[in-house]
């Protein structure tokens, strides 16, 4: 395989972080294994990325203005009150996002002219509605631009309380993102596009001839290589939940479902996040009779929830609107069996090898379908074994990060013409 020289465009790319930010990291540090990688990001995290001394064969650190700066961190604290899941808080960033390509590409124009590199590779932003000034800047070449994995799109539900409460009133304006400047270009102009989802995938079917689907997300070594868990055994199944206490994420329709075999004492549930509902769940679990053998373990950090999943077997996990769904990633990679909803990041993920996913079809029948899938769990403690198996085998083997570069690799190098084009479909085709 030819190495590539690739200019990598990820403004929040943080080892330290969590969600896209680290996505972005992990993502950018496996292709640079393979690759000679320049990564572009924010100043405020170079600091952070120097210290894990990735092998980046550069890394250049792009200043904001100071107002512009000052004005970032004020809204976060004072208007969006820290919630970075805030879909009005997607919309808002769009100029910081601008201003950053722009000062990168001022930066890098002369040396990606001179022919520095062979390609320009943007994952972060990975929400689709954001488009990219580079592929305007790249219109007449020399290089190629490719985006992804983007993701989104994903409608809100019906018949489901949690959406109707979750939803915001910006969601309504999802579509006028195509009036942004510069989003007919970015992917018109893109030389290839990565969906990180099946939803994204069908959003974008008119670009097929240049449309490939890779996961969002991935599981780096240093989890793969832990040692193996426990074998099974134990009298109660140990049910986990990981993620915001937010509505779309249904921690409530978790609890309803585990409740008939808990309230029979053949399980335990552990809760691992924070979040506004959490009183409202805490009443809830009071209310059905199970609050002793729940546990809300509030937000723990990242070393700790892996602790939580080694000691669990099942991740219960019915998030209504999940775009990525790393969560279950990792459940899969430490032996965990997910049992999620057939909708989103989680529906590509998982098959019947390895876990559940039931179809999104209402409230009260999706809590019905997993209450019978968890009754079935905690009858066959050598089911739960052989999933448990099965996932680890196939989290090692298909979603890894290094797994993920070296499919991604097919695709820049069909971008630049020196591979055939790679066959990367959905596992649905909506």
């Amino acid at each position: 395989m030819n190495r590539l020289r690739i200019l990598v465009l990820a403004s929040h790319s943080d080892p330290d972080s969590i969600t896209t930010s680290l996505i972005g990291y992990l993502h950018s540090e496996a292709l640079a294994h393979l690759h000679d990688v320049t990564l572009v990001a924010l100043r405020r995290y170079e600091e952070n990325l120097r210290r894990k001394q990735a092998p980046f064969r550069a890394i250049e650190a792009i200043s904001l203005p100071w107002w512009l700066e000052r004005i970032y961190g004020w809204s976060i604290r004072r208007i969006f009150k820290n919630d970075y899941g805030s879909q009005a808080l997607t919309a808002f960033t769009y100029p910081f996002h601008l201003a950053f390509e722009w000062l990168a590409w001022r930066r890098m124009r002369a040396r990606i002219m001179a022919g520095e590199f062979d390609i320009v590779l943007r994952l972060l932003p990975i929400t689709s509605v954001l488009p990219s000034p580079f592929a305007f800047f790249l219109r007449r070449g020399p290089i190629p631009f490719v985006i992804g994995p983007i993701n989104g799109g994903l409608p809100w539900p019906q018949g489901f309380s949690q959406a109707e409460r979750q939803k915001e009133w910006i969601s309504n304006l999802r579509n006028c993102y195509h009036f942004l400047p510069f989003a007919r270009s970015t992917y018109l102009r893109a030389t290839a596009i990565i969906a990180g989802s099946s939803q994204t995938y069908a959003e974008f079917a008119a670009y097929r001839d240049k449309l490939f689907f890779v996961p969002e997300n991935g599981i780096s070594r240093s989890l793969l290589a832990e040692a193996p868990r426990r074998s099974g055994g134990a009298d109660k199944l140990e049910l986990t939940y990981v993620g915001r206490l937010v509505p779309y994420k249904g921690c409530d329709l978790a609890l309803r479902s585990a409740a008939p075999i808990l309230q029979r004492d053949l399980a335990r549930l552990t809760i691992v996040g924070d979040g506004p509902e959490r009183a409202r769940l805490e009443q809830l679990a009071r209310s059905l009779g199970i609050e002793k053998v729940v546990s809300f373990c509030g937000m723990l950090s990242h070393s700790e929830t892996m602790q939580r999943f080694r000691a669990a077997d099942v991740l219960v996990f019915p998030s209504i609107r999940e775009f990525g769904g790393g969560v279950v990633f990792e459940a899969l990679a430490l032996g965990v069996v997910p049992v999620v909803v057939d909708f989103g990041g989680p529906g590509d993920i998982v098959h019947a090898d390895v876990g559940y996913k039931v179809a999104l079809t209402n409230e009260s029948d999706v809590v019905c379908q997993i209450e019978r899938i968890l009754a079935r769990l905690a009858r066959d403690r050598d089911l739960v074994n052989r999933l448990q198996q099965q996932g680890m085998r196939y989290a090692s083997e298909t979603l890894s990060w290094d797994g993920k570069a070296q499919t991604v690799t097919q695709i820049l190098q069909w971008a630049v013409d020196r591979g055939p084009r790679p066959n990367l479909q959905p596992p649905k085709l909506l």
